[in-house]
C-alpha cells in the first residue's frame, strides 16, 4: 500500500535545525520541533495538532534525554501526546540479540507503547528470516526490514547533516528512499497504528521582540526556531529577511536578528560583504541587535576558521571566536538576561564546536545546566547590542 494521497506532516522531537528542513523537503509541508525538554505542554500539543499524520522523528535513542535522568526524551514525547512508537533498529551486526533489546525497549516505559518495529541494515533474505524468529515471541509485530544499502546516505559535517538546501540530488535520494520503504515496509500497518490527538488547546505565544524584525535567512544563517517566528508574526510583527552572504543591506526594523547556522565555513566571504557589514553597523545606532550562536561570532570582533586564518568581524562585541580551536559544546540551558532583546528566563540549549578567544565586558545571561548547576554567564551585552551561544526554544516553564 502506497502514501500516496495521505497527507503527511513530519516532526522532530528535540533541538534540531537541520533534520526539519528534510522533512519538510520530504513532505511538501513544514515541519516542528517539538522538544520535551524546554516546551511547555500547551506548546507541545498546539504545536502538534493539525490534519494529517504526524510523523515525528526521535533524538538520540527512545529514552534519551537530559541528564540526570533523561527529561525531554522522545519516550516522554510520545506520553505527552499518546503517540504510539514505531521503533528503528539497527539490526546489522545481530540476531538473536535483537530479542532482549526490543524486549527491553518496549517494556521499559509503561506510559508508551511500542506499536511495532522496523529493522534496519539487513543483510540477506536468511538475516531477515532469523530476526524475525527471534522476535516471534514477542507481541510487537515486525512491521519491515530494509536491506543494508551502502550507497543510501546522506553527506554530513561537524553540526550533523548537509543542509537540505546543500544537498546534492535531495529529491532523487527521497524518491529512492520512499521506494525502499513501499517494498520492504509495511505501510498500511504503519497507518492503523495512528489515531486522533486530544483536540490543542490555544496556542501560548512568546510575544515579539519587535514590530519589525530584520532577519539574517541563508545557508550561513539558517538556523532559527519556526514556531517563534510564527509567534511573532501570529501578534503582529512583521520579518524582514536579507542575506548577508549575498551582501544585502539590512533591512529597516526595529530589531536585527542573526540566527545561528555556518558562519565559520564562509567567514572569508562574510568579511568582504561590506555593504551588510556597514549596514549592520549603522543599524546599531538606532535599532537593537542580537545575535545566536553562529551570528554571535559575526557580531564580533574577529573569526579565526579552521585553517586558522583570521576574518574582521563587524566589531560591534568585544569577542574574539575561533574555529580552529574545536571544542564541543553541547546541552541544554535555562538561561536569565535582565537586558537585552530577549530578557526573563528562557530554556535554551547550546551546540557548536567554535570557541571564544575572548569575551570583554557585561555579560547577558545568567546561566544553568539541565542539572540545574550554575555555569560561567553566557554572552555579551553592550548598548543595543547583544547575543550569545545559546539557542533560545522558548519561555521557561518549571516541569
Amino acid at each position: 500500500m502506497a502514501l500516496a494521497g495521505h497527507r503527511v506532516r513530519g516532526a522532530k522531537s528535540g533541538p534540531d535545525f537541520i533534520d526539519p528542513r528534510f522533512h519538510q523537503a520530504a513532505t511538501g509541508r513544514a515541519s516542528v520541533n517539538l522538544d520535551a525538554w524546554a516546551m511547555r505542554p500547551a506548546r507541545l500539543r498546539a504545536l502538534a495538532a493539525g490534519p494529517g499524520l504526524l510523523v515525528a522523528e526521535g533524538a538520540m535513542g527512545l529514552f534519551d534525554g537530559a541528564p540526570p535522568d533523561g527529561r525531554g526524551s522522545s519516550a516522554d514525547l510520545a506520553a505527552a501526546l499518546g503517540l504510539p512508537v514505531l521503533l528503528i533498529v539497527d539490526a546489522g551486526r545481530m540476531s538473536q540479540s535483537v530479542l532482549p533489546l526490543v524486549a527491553g525497549f518496549a517494556g521499559h516505559d509503561r506510559r508508551i507503547s511500542v506499536g511495532g518495529v522496523i529493522l534496519n541494515r539487513v543483510g540477506s533474505a536468511r538475516h531477515e528470516r532469523i530476526l524475525r524468529h527471534a522476535l516471534s515471541p514477542l507481541p510487537v509485530p515486525v512491521l519491515g526490514a530494509i536491506p543494508r544499502l551502502d550507497d543510501l546516505h546522506l553527506p554530513s559535517r561537524h553540526l550533523g547533516l548537509l543542509q537540505a538546501g546543500e544537498t546534492d540530488a535531495l529529491d532523487a535520494f527521497i524518491d529512492r528512499a520512499a521506494t525502499i520503504c513501499a517494498a520492504h515496509v509495511d505501510l498500511g500497518a504503519i497507518l492503523t497504528l495512528a489515531k486522533p490527538m486530544a483536540p490543542a488547546p490555544t496556542r501560548p505565544l512568546s510575544p515579539p521582540p519587535a514590530r519589525t524584525i530584520a532577519l539574517a535567512d541563508d545557508i550561513a544563517f539558517s538556523f532559527s526556531y519556526p514556531h517563534l517566528l510564527d509567534d511573532w508574526q501570529a501578534a503582529g510583527a512583521e520579518i524582514r529577511r536579507f542575506s548577508p552572504l549575498r551582501n544585502d543591506p539590512v533591512p529597516p526594523a526595529d530589531l536585527v536578528f542573526l540566527p545561528g547556522g555556518y558562519p565559520e565555513l564562509h567567514a572569508a566571504r562574510l568579511s568582504l560583504a561590506d555593504v551588510f557589514l556597514n549596514s549592520l553597523r549603522n543599524a546599531a545606532q538606532q535599532a537593537d541587535i542580537y545575535g545566536e550562536c553562529g551570528g554571535y561570532m559575526v557580531l564580533g570582533e574577529g573569526l579565526v576558521d579552521a585553517d586558522g586564518t583570521r576574518h574582521a568581524m563587524a566589531g560591534l562585541l568585544p569577542l574574539e571566536t575561533s574555529f580552529a580551536d574545536t571544542r564541543l559544546h553541547l546541552g541544554y540551558r535555562r538561561v536569565s538576561a535582565a537586558g537585552g532583546s530577549f530578557p526573563g528566563t528562557w530554556a535554551a540549549h547550546e551546540f557548536h564546536y567554535s570557541t571564544a578567544l575572548s569575551e570583554r565586558g557585561p555579560r547577558l545571561f545568567q546561566a544553568e545546566d539541565a542539572e540545574g548547576n550554575r555555569l560561567e554567564p553566557m554572552g555579551l551585552i553592550r548598548g543595543r547590542v547583544s547575543g550569545s551561544y545559546a539557542h533560545l526554544i522558548d519561555r521557561f516553564s518549571s516541569p
